[in-house]
């Protein structure tokens, strides 16, 4: 693989945007943080509920759901509300989707006994990497959610096995970079997205090939890359949080 080309953002190949995670955002809402990967911005809100999907009733065990959505203007053109269009993209129920899985991995659903946490992801602005900010953004509102539950007596711990977090990795002008914003991202070989555990485990990989096909030692680099990233989201997720 080929040196890296400067950057649109002026970043080294393993430097990703600045990152921000605000707790606390959304008053009313039990657990929420807005998300902040350079430009990119998401709002993610926690919300309790004493009730659980049918599938789930009578089994003890609780649920954790995901909503994703793009506000009109968080795109450089106004794009329709999809409550407008009457149905949701295939993209949106694969994006929001894929955020509840992600939450679920690292949740006791038993611990949590019949209570659901609805997460809600808008997106304030795009630039590339919504999804993986959201996750990220995410976990940080499920947190404050149940620990506010644990808090209050109604758990006797908190049901969260490890922290969650997601990236993006991509080969760009024939390099492989971390965190593609929208400049690389739309222009990519290749484009990423990596789901991992706080210690270290796969939740989920997303990689397609947009022109020619990758190599494994690209892969390799993307995910060696991931993994940097993700360290420094997990402690950027700590610090927040109060766990360091």
């Amino acid at each position: 693989m080929a040196g890296p080309a400067r950057r649109p953002s002026g970043r080294a190949a393993a430097q990703m945007r600045e990152v921000h995670l605000e707790p606390g955002w959304a008053r009313h809402a039990e657990g929420s943080c807005l998300a902040r990967f350079g430009e990119t911005q998401v709002l993610c809100t926690a919300s309790i509920e004493d009730r659980v999907p049918f599938f789930l009733r009578k089994t003890g065990r609780g649920w954790v759901t995901a909503e994703y959505g793009m506000l009109p203007r968080s795109t450089h053109e106004r794009t329709d509300r999809e409550a407008a269009r009457g149905r949701q993209s295939g993209r949106t129920l694969e994006i929001q989707r894929l955020i509840g899985r992600s939450l679920r991995a690292v949740t006791d659903l038993r611990a949590l006994g019949e209570r659901q946490i609805r997460i809600d992801c808008d997106v304030l602005v795009a630039d590339g990497g919504t999804r993986t900010a959201a996750i990220t953004g995410s976990y940080v509102a499920l947190h404050q959610a149940l620990a506010e539950l644990a808090g209050f007596g109604v758990l006797p711990r908190l049901p969260l096995t490890d922290q969650v977090a997601a990236v993006s990795c991509g080969i760009w002008n024939g390099a492989v970079v971390l965190d593609l914003d929208y400049a690389e991202d739309s222009n990519a070989a290749a484009d990423a997205n990596f789901v991992l555990t706080g210690s270290g485990g796969i939740v989920e990989i997303q990689a397609t090939a947009e022109s020619e096909p990758f190599e494994d030692d690209d892969f390799a680099q993307m995910l060696d890359l991931a993994r940097t990233g993700i360290h420094d989201l997990v402690a950027a997720q700590k610090s927040v949080l109060g766990l360091e």
